[in-house]
């Protein structure tokens, strides 16, 4: 197999996954968290039953739009399918990190205790440790910035935390 035959797509694999990181940032604070993508949002961060939410919405759109690039990367430009692959990879890590680990919507639960995704786990309940749309912190979700810096972001943002609260993860130990 020739060398960049392999690196190349390698390549744009690696650096979709990456900017999906930067563009699921963007687009969670602000489409989800905005006036425009609010209404499938909210359900996220409402009590619910088990089950689906209307934020699910968002995945099953992004794996409309990778659907399409591998049609098209598969029948007239072949970049486009490996985009498509590392979409899709970012969605895989994303079911596994956010759904999985974070909101425990699989039918097993793990609480990171050390390391990268305990820090990930956290940050994360940071987010949800505010009321509604506004004052959210760590938009992210694969990159977690350190949980002092998430702390110290909602202080600044005077909105009322309380590191007792059940679900921030944060609290009493387990």
């Amino acid at each position: 197999m020739d060398f960049l035959a392999f690196v190349v797509p390698l390549l744009i694999v690696v650096g979709t996954v990456a900017f999906m990181e930067f563009f699921a940032w963007w687009a969670h604070k602000y489409i989800m968290h905005g006036e425009l993508g609010w209404g499938w949002h909210q359900s996220h961060h409402e009590a619910h039953p088990p089950g689906f939410e209307k934020n699910d919405l968002y995945a099953v759109v992004f794996a409309l739009f990778a659907i399409g690039l591998f049609w098209i990367g598969g029948n007239f430009w072949q970049p486009l399918w490996w985009v498509a692959l590392g979409i899709t990879v970012y969605g895989l890590l994303y079911f596994v990190a956010h759904d999985g680990l974070v909101h425990q919507r699989w039918p097993f639960k793990y609480i990171p205790r050390k390391g990268y995704l305990k820090r990930l786990y956290q940050a994360h309940r940071l987010h949800h440790a505010v009321e509604g749309k506004d004052g959210c912190v760590s938009f992210g979700f694969i990159y977690a910035p350190p949980v002092d810096t998430l702390v110290k972001e909602l202080d600044r943002g005077k909105k009322a935390y309380d590191p007792n609260r059940r679900d921030t993860g944060l609290g009493a130990p387990n």
